[in-house]
């Protein structure tokens, strides 16, 4: 298995998605926009049909569209025009069936579609595993190195625009990086299913830590494992290796939710040794 190219790549691409996902997924959580990745995946296929339409890159073009919505979806919710699920609606609903439409009017078939749509790890080309690493060290470099003023727009919009950080450019970096995980992630688990990988690693991460730079950390940890292991695990059963990614991933949070569970109701069970605390009445007769 790990003498092919295809796995190598396959691999490689998945260990990047892993890792840039959940760092950026911290913010979308902290924001409560965890479900943004679903509404920009849908824009993304509009951009897939387009490029597909001018007989274009795919990954181009839907990295260009996604991140035009991602930015207007951004100033409609600054400007307070409209809620933000109205606006993640409107993503969701057009995104999708401009997709479908364009996809239909180049000439594609539904294979065209399912490969954008759950991934096609087997067919990434070492041209499309460059645009990831790319574009995913750009996404943790961007995250990482701004990390105290993306946690104060996230944690107190007001505040950091008092204290007097650049909010909206911020907000639209954050927007626009946003598009371009999704969009690279495409290839790996799909559109429908990377927000799962955005919020799933960190989700797991809050049951173990408290801090915000401890989330991230361990967030990004826990995306690579998944990420590596589902593509073992879909190598060897044969399975489709985006769902096998998040089932991975969902497992781990599982696991240590339950390891949490049991941790915290053994710390509050009284040890059989210690002293019991005397009757009221005793004390009172005292």
């Amino acid at each position: 298995m790990f003498a092919s190219d295809i796995f190598l790549r396959a691999l490689a691409g998945a260990v990047v998605i892993g890792l840039a996902a959940p760092t950026l997924g911290t913010y979308l959580v902290q924001r409560r926009l965890a479900l943004i990745g679903d509404g920009i995946g849908h824009v993304a296929l509009t951009g897939v049909g387009v490029g597909l339409l001018f007989d274009q890159s795919p990954v181009l073009t839907a990295v260009v569209v996604a991140a035009l919505g991602a930015v207007g979806v951004e100033l409609v919710r600054e400007r307070g025009r409209t809620s933000g699920d109205l606006a993640l609606a409107l993503l969701f609903y057009g995104g999708i069936a401009g997709g479908v439409l364009l996809v239909n009017l180049s000439g594609g078939t539904g294979t065209n579609l399912l490969q954008f749509l759950f991934g096609s790890l087997s067919t990434t080309s070492s041209d499309d595993l460059a645009v990831i690493a790319v574009l995913g060290a750009v996404v943790v470099a961007a995250m990482l190195a701004l990390r105290p003023a993306l946690f104060a727009i996230c944690h107190d919009e007001e505040y950091a625009r008092v204290s007097g950080l650049p909010v909206r450019a911020l907000n639209v970096l954050l927007a626009v990086t946003t598009a371009v995980t999704v969009t690279i992630a495409m290839r790996t688990v799909g559109l429908l299913l990377v927000s799962a990988l955005m919020v799933v690693p960190v989700a797991a991460a809050q049951q173990v830590t408290r801090g915000f730079r401890s989330t991230m950390h361990a967030a990004m940890a826990i995306g690579v494992l998944a990420a590596g292991a589902g593509v073992v695990v879909a190598a060897e059963a044969d399975t489709a290796p985006g769902a096998t990614i998040v089932m991975v991933a969902i497992a781990v949070f599982l696991g240590i939710t339950v390891a949490a569970a049991l941790r915290r109701a053994t710390r509050r069970r009284p040890r059989a040794d210690s002293p019991q605390p005397e009757p009221p009445e005793v004390v009172l007769q005292r």
